[in-house]
């Protein structure tokens, strides 16, 4: 099973080259459906991909389907109100959570008084946060299933039939960035699933999407900091990780102190930075390459040493 990720494109593009590194011949079947209303704005992508490309077109499957199968459309809206006012309450514990973790850590900083343990037992209150929220997440998702099953949607089996074909022909796949809610919602409705032996390239909403957990941050977003939260469970290709794209431009990486909270919140997984010019080919056993750079439990950038 090979798996490169990607550092952005926009500014260094990498994806011929690591195309190229794979030595394979043949169709490379594209997932962009994070690119939404242009996905089929892909001049730039098929340059990249040297004219081999074959797009799967999730996004517009999924309005076709909306548009086709009343029954599923009405489902859909009714999870989207429904997660909306899962977030609302999710966010809210977050901000609240995440106010008493800074307040702990900043006064442990400053020496006064013992901490008795202070700021782990508050990062653990955030973790047992993120899992209600994963938990009640997973139990939107099968009243939605109930609801509407999408076994029993001619249209999607269609779809799902064709995407099944499509990827068959294929030798590598290639998933671009993008909004990662609709890229994972266009994967799960298809029931898109990857051949552990088909090489896999992927960057920014991609790589996140290949993880086992999404993670949403931006700690320099245009009206200030938003706090990083999970956003849902990903395909699992990869695991042990948490994918950070565009790290340097969305973290505030010289504040260890915030740094230190983020990795020790996810302490389980690897946070891995993904900034431009970054190719990083996992290896047969799941394993980051040496020269990977990561977020450290102190706040500070690591890089993974050879093994």
């Amino acid at each position: 099973m090979r798996t490169i990720l990607l550092g952005p494109q926009r500014f260094q593009v990498t994806a011929p080259a690591a195309l190229r590194s794979l030595g394979v011949d043949g169709p490379v079947a594209t997932i962009n459906s994070g690119w939404e209303e242009r996905e089929d704005v892909v001049e730039e992508l098929d340059a990249a991909l040297d004219g081999r490309a074959v797009h799967l077109r999730l996004h517009h499957r999924m309005e076709d389907v909306l548009a086709k199968d009343p029954t599923f459309a009405a489902s859909a809206l009714a999870f989207r109100d429904r997660h909306d006012d899962l977030l609302t309450s999710y966010r809210l514990r977050l901000h609240h959570a995440l106010d008493g973790v800074y307040a702990v850590q900043r006064r442990a900083a400053a020496g006064h008084g013992r901490s008795f343990g202070a700021v782990d037992d508050a990062i653990e209150g955030l973790r047992a946060i993120d899992q209600w929220y994963l938990r009640t997440l997973r139990v939107l998702y099968e009243d939605m299933r109930e609801v509407a099953p999408l076994e029993s949607s001619g249209v999607i089996g269609w779809h799902r039939g064709e995407i099944e074909a499509l990827l068959s022909r294929c030798a590598v796949l290639v998933m671009p960035g993008g909004h990662v809610g609709t890229l994972l919602r266009t994967l799960r409705l298809f029931a898109v699933e990857i051949p552990e032996a088909m090489p896999v390239i992927a960057w920014s909403a991609g790589a996140m999407a290949l993880t086992e957990r999404v993670v949403l941050f931006h700690d320099l977003g245009p009206e200030g900091a938003s706090e990083t939260e999970v956003h849902d469970a990903g395909l699992g290709r990869i695991k042990g990780f948490i994918a950070l794209p565009h790290a340097r431009r969305r973290l505030l990486l010289d504040d260890k102190a915030r740094c230190s909270v983020f990795a020790r919140r996810f302490m389980e997984r690897h946070c891995v930075l993904l900034d431009d010019g970054v190719i990083l080919e996992i290896d047969a056993e799941g394993a980051l390459p040496a020269g990977a750079r990561v977020l450290g439990l102190d706040g500070a950038i690591h890089e993974v040493q050879p093994r």
